[in-house]
Order: structure tokens, then C-alpha cells, then sequence
């Protein structure tokens, strides 16, 4: 992947795992931006929404300019600033005793990352763009409207506007209002936006993203994956723990040559700290559960897991 601060060539990774459930979300996403449409992944952490943006990104073919939401980002940092000022000074002295000088100050204009994708026709990936404050995405509005982006007459001849590149396409990731640091989406940005809601994958993609990720044998993979699929449908919200918490145990198994079983203390430890920040929002038979008994809600499941189905 080629890349420079601002622009990334984005390239199919062989790591990507494609399963029936995000082959199906990508195509429906490559659809709409074939009718012009703009693409929005909305869901909790976890979801795999920016790392399946970038693979949309990558079957596009184009260049990516790459932005993430920030509360301190104003519309200029979107569109570009004037940056300083040139200063050019010329001396006249071709006549020995007269000597004529011309002095210009000129402002100087710095585009920024949406001016330059509109310009050169890449697809912006807009990661977490809520937790921009809404006014700060204003210049989106024309962008994905009138294909025109508003700019400052200040801007190099005046000029007081720029047509968007044919090729321009745009992708962007959010997460639900109610997290910490997000805003709620301006209705007039959102309405330009077909909204893809993301869930947490089914438990095949679950497994077949992690053992791919982490290297671990399949059936360790699906015990870890199991484990915390459980936990989080205890959850208050069903949505922690995440995908990562899968990723971050399995690849402590795997570089450590452990299992995940209950005999093996390096699962238990794994499990203990990688968990501990998600079990505050669990509950087991109505009562909310301390960090402390990890070890036992590991080996309940375990203990659950292997009992004989009964007898009907």
C-alpha cells in the first residue's frame, strides 16, 4: 500500500477475510456509489466498519484521502486555509544612479484533504466523521448534492467555487450517538447518505475473521469466539465485548503455542485482562459481576459447553 500523509493507494489485502455476510454488505455498498450514492457505515465499535470501508475503497480502483472525525476540525480544515503570506520584492538598479524598487504581498492558500480528493477524483474515506461538529461538515453538503465544493475567494485566482472530479466517490464511518465524544449527525448530511447499519458478524465470520487474523487452530479460534459471543449478549448493550477482544486472545494463544482450555494459564491470564474492561457491563442470573470472577465465567461456559444436551 503506497501512500503519502494525506493520500493512500489502497490494494486488496490477502488477509481480508470474505465471507457470505460481508460479500454481501459490499456489494450492496458498490451498488449505491455506482448510482452516486455516498455510503455510510453506522454501528458500535468493533463492527469492522473502517477496515470494510477500505475494502470498498480498494475495489474502486482510486486513490484514497483518508480523514477522521475531530471536535476541533472547522470547515477549513476540511476545505483549506490561507496559510501565511509570500512576500516578493524586485530592485531596479539597470540605470547605476536611479534605483527603482516593486514590493508584492501575496496570501498564501493551503488546500486541505477534502479540496484535494475533489480535485483529483479519489475516494475520501471520512472515518468517525460525528465526532466532527456538525457546522465543521457543512462543505460536504454541496459536495454530495451539486458535485460543487465551496471555497474561499481567497483560494489561488478567486475562484470562488470547484466542480468535483467525475471519479470523486465518498465512504464514511460513524458510530451510534449515544457513544462518548459523537455527535448527532446533521440531518441534511445524513439524508445525502445511504445508511448501512452494521451489527457484530455472525459466528461463522467471527471465526473465520479471527483464525485467519491470529493464526490459531480452528477449534481454539472457535472456543475463544464462543466465549465472547456469550459475554456479550449478557451485555447491557449486546454490542461488548467486541471482535477484538477474539483477536487480542487468539493471538496471545497463538504466539504463546497456549489453548483455550482451562487447564492452560496463559488463557486464563489473557482472559482476565483482556475482558476485564467489558465484564462491569455483564450480568450473570440478574447481578452485575466484578473483574475478579472472570475465572469463573470462564469456566462456566466451559462447564456449560460440554454438558450433555438433555434428554427429550
Amino acid at each position: 500500500m503506497a501512500t503519502n500523509p494525506e493520500r493512500v493507494l489502497v490494494e486488496p489485502s490477502a488477509d481480508f477475510v470474505l465471507t457470505r455476510e460481508i460479500d454481501e454488505i459490499t456489494e450492496r455498498a458498490l451498488t449505491y456509489i455506482a448510482i452516486g450514492s455516498a455510503v455510510h457505515f453506522a454501528g458500535p465499535a468493533g463492527t469492522g466498519k473502517t477496515t470494510l470501508a477500505f475494502h470498498i475503497a480498494a475495489r474502486l480502483g482510486r486513490p484514497v484521502t483518508l480523514m477522521h472525525g475531530d471536535d476541533e476540525f472547522g470547515s477549513s480544515d476540511l476545505v483549506g486555509r490561507d496559510s501565511g503570506f509570500r512576500r516578493s520584492k524586485v530592485v531596479d538598479n539597470y540605470i547605476h544612479s536611479v534605483l527603482k524598487t516593486e514590493e508584492n504581498v501575496n496570501s498564501v492558500w493551503s488546500d486541505n484533504r477534502l479540496t484535494t480528493a475533489c480535485q483529483l477524483g479519489h475516494t475520501l474515506v471520512y472515518d468517525e466523521f460525528t465526532r466532527s461538529r456538525p457546522e465543521a461538515n457543512n462543505p460536504l453538503l454541496s459536495v454530495l448534492e451539486e458535485r460543487i465544493l465551496n471555497i474561499p475567494s481567497l483560494r489561488r485566482n478567486g475562484d470562488g467555487y470547484i466542480r468535483v472530479h467525475p471519479d470523486f466517490r465518498a465512504i464514511f464511518t460513524s458510530n451510534p450517538d449515544e457513544y462518548a465524544g459523537v455527535h448527532r449527525g446533521q440531518d441534511a448530511l445524513l439524508d445525502r447518505l445511504v445508511t448501512i447499519q452494521m451489527g457484530q458478524f455472525d459466528r461463522d465470520t467471527e471465526v473465520a475473521i479471527v483464525a485467519r487474523k491470529s493464526g490459531l487452530a480452528i477449534g481454539d479460534t472457535t472456543a475463544v469466539v464462543d466465549l465472547v459471543r456469550t459475554l456479550r449478549m449478557a451485555s447491557e448493550t449486546g454490542n461488548q465485548p467486541s471482535i477484538r477482544a477474539s483477536f487480542a486472545i487468539a493471538k496471545v494463544l497463538a504466539l504463546r503455542g497456549a489453548v483455550a482450555n482451562l487447564e492452560d494459564e496463559t488463557f486464563r491470564w489473557a482472559c482476565r485482562d483482556v475482558l476485564g474492561a467489558s465484564i462491569a457491563r455483564v450480568t450473570l442470573d440478574g447481578n452485575a459481576l466484578p473483574p475478579s470472577v472472570i475465572d469463573d465465567i470462564v469456566r462456566r461456559f466451559y462447564h456449560e459447553a460440554a454438558a450433555p444436551a438433555s434428554k427429550t
